[in-house]
């Protein structure tokens, strides 16, 4: 069936899960239901609804107010209830992550780079996420072209997350024009977060 494209932009909650929901009933094969918006909460919202329906889906944002939900539809949606006519909170919390390795733990590199995938893949999956996600020295890597992390991190990005790389770091491996996901920071700015947090994780 292709693309279906949903333009929900300028649109408030609920209604960007509505236009979703009822695009997803009028779709009578596979293919691909993409939703715009211009806001996290959307985005948020959309998110739950796909998992609530079992259907996989990336979220991207693309500028300073646009975001893309994309909902994988793999067969004829079975039919659809219309959407409790409420909005969920901010799923953003006080919790800061601090990266400082593109791998998770000590021994095998192999298997640290495996759990750090799978450990940025869970963050997505918390019903509280992170107020922000800093990434510094060796966890530089992880936010640059080639990252086998950019799509959770995307998402996690369009959800509201802050997504933040030291651009000091970024520099001295020699990945400042490699930078795929978010935006730079500096010291003072990762102290000011990390202090500022309500709980901070470091993987």
């Amino acid at each position: 069936m292709g693309t279906v494209v949903v333009n929900a932009v300028g649109e408030q909650c609920p209604i960007p899960v509505v236009k979703a929901t009822r695009a997803l009933r009028e779709m009578a094969g596979p293919g691909i239901l993409e939703v715009h918006v211009d806001n996290e909460i959307a985005v948020q919202n959309l998110t739950r609804m796909a998992a609530g329906h079992k259907l996989a889906a990336t979220s991207e944002k693309r500028g300073e107010q646009e975001f893309v939900v994309s909902m994988e539809v793999t067969e004829p949606a079975a039919p659809l209830e219309e959407p409790p006519l409420s909005c969920t909170p901010d799923a953003r919390g006080s919790l800061v992550v601090a990266v400082d390795s593109a791998v998770m733990g000590h021994g095998s590199d192999e298997l640290g780079r495996v759990l750090m995938k799978g450990f940025l893949f869970a963050i997505g999956q918390l019903p509280e996420l992170p107020k922000a996600i800093l990434f510094y020295n060796g966890g530089a890597h992880l936010t640059c072209r080639g990252s086998d992390s950019l799509e959770d991190l995307k998402s996690l990005e369009a959800q509201g997350v802050e997504i933040l790389t030291c651009g000091t770091c970024l520099n001295h491996y020699g990945l400042t024009e490699e930078l795929a996901v978010g935006g730079v920071t500096n010291m003072y700015s990762i102290v000011e977060k990390l202090a500022g947090a309500g709980k901070v994780v470091k993987p």
